[in-house]
């Protein structure tokens, strides 16, 4: 037996959860809706399948291939016009071997496929559709059968006064290949509008099989929901949702969750989740891989895709969260509220119930979102603050965005300048400067490297090289989770308003520059880094003689930072007998310098 399955589906109810994929490809609890459907057709013994394809037709070829790792062999027809549910499949006859099954990939079911298949072949049928009783069937195609399952009379999406029954086509169709004979290669046609009316009235023996068990069409945001909670409810039967961690608690994998935690099922982790202390997760939600919920954040009735971070003492209440988003701290999402993919929510922010939020947006904090956020980035108010650019690392400060920051500086500096770059102890510091430097020197800048050294030794060298400003990367001497990007001026000032308003409007705009290869600015490490500074410190100290002979005694507390890499050896130098205390440097541990 062989499977034709439809998977060529927009979803635009579903927007914007299908702005980035195919609607066959949003997720249910732990796969997609696709992956669902593929793992019905294998508990009935069908793994050959065709895939019908035409909206975003790569994500689905891209994510499972030949089909062998889902076990499953595959072969895909894309459709470059819409021919409709019958034309698709009317291209595909002269590869199908015999009677096969069409099934919808974005529905959620769990119809015994056997029984179906069975029935067809004890009333010799020439189609067999599978029918469900549903309360309202008005986005459905309504069928009347006789006591024998023959079909005697169907609509398409009837109104409620041409409503005749509760019994509804799923779109699970067994049908002999003969029947597509009636139409043309290519040409337009639908099974429900065209081909059935058609059989119905040439007599053909159409029937129709009432399925016992689960089915919905996942085709809007209120049904994708809905659809989740009945998978974590057990109400879908055959689905392994993994290990069950705690009662009514799945996971896909390793998580961690702090011992202060509490979790109300039934409720779905995916591999590596990270739960917060006094986090509270009330089901059905669904946590994707990956997902990090901080300190108090309560989520309750949600769906929050992989990995996204939601901020401390956030709230979600009944919303949907895309992939790769980020929800600052007491940030709140009301009942229906969705959230597209590669969103930022700022702090004390407030989306209303039933906004939908497009992906790639920016929402600042304390803003109240009353409408849906469609067209435009609603961007930051702007990148400076107290402390240069601060935020939260790969949630704010992400790889891109400083390599884009650098960018927009190098581009107000003359082309061919050179600037100084140093950083502190830490990885994360180290990980932005880098992406700073390719920013720079694609505008034509070239970078003195002085590595790992305090940012005194960075105004310093500024100053002494004739440099035409200064970049220092640190990690927030407040939060380790923050670092701050500090910009400084040819003097080794901190960048005043006017220059700063310069790089954020280039930044905004986009309007970098971009140099040719040959114009690529140079980065070179600075010598004697440590030496210079200290020989300049040393010709500068008064009383010199005076101190060595007073032989003081202090205390230094270096806090695990660089400075404990140059202070003693000045110190000494002086004759001052220093005490350290947290003298090992350390990138665990915020330092001040």
């Amino acid at each position: 037996m062989q499977a034709v399955v439809m998977a060529g589906g927009e979803g635009s109810r579903l927007r914007p959860l299908t702005i980035n994929r195919p609607k066959p490809m949003v997720p249910i609890v732990d796969k997609p809706c696709l992956g669902h459907i593929f793992d019905l057709l294998k508990r009935h013994g069908i793994e050959d399948s065709f895939v019908t394809l035409q909206y975003m037709a790569s994500v689905i070829q891209d994510s499972y291939g030949d089909g062998g790792g889902v076990g499953m062999r595959l072969r895909y027809s894309v459709e470059e016009t819409p021919l409709g549910t019958g034309g698709s499949v009317r291209q595909l006859a002269g590869n199908l071997d015999g009677t096969f099954l069409v099934i919808s990939g974005d529905a959620l079911t769990d119809i015994d496929l056997s029984k179906v298949l069975a029935f067809h072949r004890e009333r010799n049928a020439a189609v067999t559709l599978t029918l469900v009783h549903v309360p309202n069937p008005l986005e459905y195609g309504v069928v009347i059968t006789g006591e024998d399952g023959r079909i005697s009379k169907f609509l398409e999406k009837p109104s409620w006064g041409e409503v005749f029954s509760d019994t509804i086509n799923t779109g699970i169709y067994v049908i002999e290949p003969r029947v597509l004979e009636r139409f043309a290669v290519g040409e337009v046609f639908d099974f429900s509008k065209d081909l059935f009316p058609r059989l119905l009235a040439e007599g053909e023996p159409l029937y129709g099989y009432v399925a016992d068990g689960y089915w919905t069409d996942v085709g809007s945001i209120a049904e994708y929901a809905r659809a989740n909670a009945d998978l974590l409810r057990g109400k879908v039967k055959g689905e392994d949702l993994g290990n069950e961690l705690l009662p009514g608690v799945w996971t896909a994998g390793d998580v961690d969750i702090n011992e202060s935690a509490k979790l109300t099922g039934p409720i779905f982790l995916g591999e590596g989740v990270k739960i917060g202390p006094h986090a509270e997760i009330i089901g059905p939600t669904v946590l994707r891989d990956y997902v990090s919920v901080d300190v108090g954040a309560v989520i309750d009735s949600s769906i929050v895709w992989r990995n996204t971070y939601i901020g401390e003492r956030s709230e979600l209440h009944g919303a949907i969260v895309g992939r790769q988003c980020a929800l600052k701290s007491r940030v709140i999402l009301e009942e229906g509220s969705v959230i597209g993919d590669h969103t930022i929510v700022g702090d004390h922010a407030r989306v209303r119930a039933q906004v939908k939020v497009w992906p790639d947006k920016q929402i600042e904090s304390g803003a109240v979102i009353g409408s849906s956020l469609i067209w435009g980035a609603q961007g930051r108010r702007g990148l400076f603050g107290r402390f240069g650019v601060t935020g939260i690392v790969n949630i704010d400060l992400t790889p891109e965005f400083v390599a884009r920051l650098g960018g927009a500086y190098a581009s107000t500096l003359k082309q061919g300048a050179t600037i100084t770059m140093n950083r502190d102890q830490h990885r994360s510091s180290r990980m932005l400067k880098r992406g700073l430097m390719s920013g720079i020197v694609s505008a034509g800048i070239h970078v003195a490297d002085l590595s790992q050294a305090p940012l005194p030794i960075g105004r310093f060298h500024t100053r002494r090289m004739g440099a035409a400003g200064g970049v220092h990367v640190r990690v927030s001497p407040f939060d380790v989770r923050v670092c701050d990007v500090k910009f400084f001026d040819r003097q080794a000032l901190d960048m005043d308003k006017a220059q700063e308003r310069k790089v954020e409007t280039i930044f905004f705009r986009e309007d970098l520059r971009r140099v040719s290869y040959e114009d690529v600015g140079r980065i070179f490490e600075s010598p004697r880094v440590g030496e210079a500074y200290s020989e300049a410190f040393l010709a500068e100290v008064a009383h010199r003689k005076e101190i060595t002979e007073a032989k003081p005694k202090i205390v230094v507390n270096y806090s695990h930072g660089t400075p404990a890499q140059f202070l003693p050896q000045l110190l000494n130098a002086i004759g001052v007998e220093a005490v350290a205390v947290n003298g090992v440097v350390s990138e665990n541990i915020g330092s001040r310098s």
